[in-house]
């Protein structure tokens, strides 16, 4: 088999930090250890437009300024991290991909998909996930979580109703591609949600 990228999705406090740890041990059984990254960030020059990012600042930042921040971030972590990973061989983990800037920059901060789509085309010429595992749960329990781990940084300190439209975005992109995007119910116990991706990954590479 092909090596495969696979990205975790959903909002803060769905767990995909944890179940990114059970999804890499699952590949690694199976297909070779696979290279473990998120975004933004993923290489050093990835990881300043992080610091950038999701600092709180005193002057506003806009919205186009943001999402053209995560692409500059995203860009340089495919060219520099996933692409070379995946033309050796190794299987790809990330903690998040595109469908984040359609779900908080398109859902949350409300621009259009269309412009989301161009600059997707432009910075990843087609390039996406084969498989993307989205952990959803209500926006109300993962803030609460979120706000379990300690200081939030400047995107997790949005409203509830920001969280929401990023949930429906996420919605909105299975609906578009429900063969890659599959929907793992994160309101459980971590057993329970482990067990789910298991399966999930059983299923479509077993």
């Amino acid at each position: 088999m092909n090596p495969q990228f696979i990205s975790i999705e959903g909002l803060e406090g769905a767990g995909k930090s944890t179940q990114r740890t059970v999804l890499a041990a699952w590949v690694a059984k199976r297909f070779g250890q696979p290279m473990v990254t998120r975004e933004p960030g993923g290489t050093v020059m990835a990881e300043q437009i992080r610091e950038v990012l999701l600092a709180h600042h005193d002057e506003p930042v806009d919205v186009l300024t943001e999402l053209l921040l995560m692409f500059a971030a995203r860009r340089q972590h495919f060219s520099a991290a996933i692409r070379p990973a995946l033309a050796n061989g190794q299987w790809v983990v990330s903690d998040r991909f595109t469908d984040a800037s359609y779900a908080y920059q398109g859902g949350g901060r409300g621009i259009a998909w269309e412009q989301i789509a161009e600059l997707e085309n432009l910075v990843l010429q087609g390039a996406k996930p084969d498989l993307t595992l989205w952990l959803d749960c209500p926006a109300e329990i993962g803030l609460a979580r979120a706000r379990q781990r300690g200081e939030l940084d400047r995107i997790e300190t949005e409203d509830i109703a920001f969280f929401e439209r990023c949930r429906a975005a996420y919605e909105r992109r299975r609906s578009e591609d429900p063969q890659r995007i599959i929907r793992l119910d994160a309101t459980g116990s971590i057993e329970s949600v482990s067990a789910a991706l298991i399966q999930a990954l059983e299923a479509r590479y077993s």
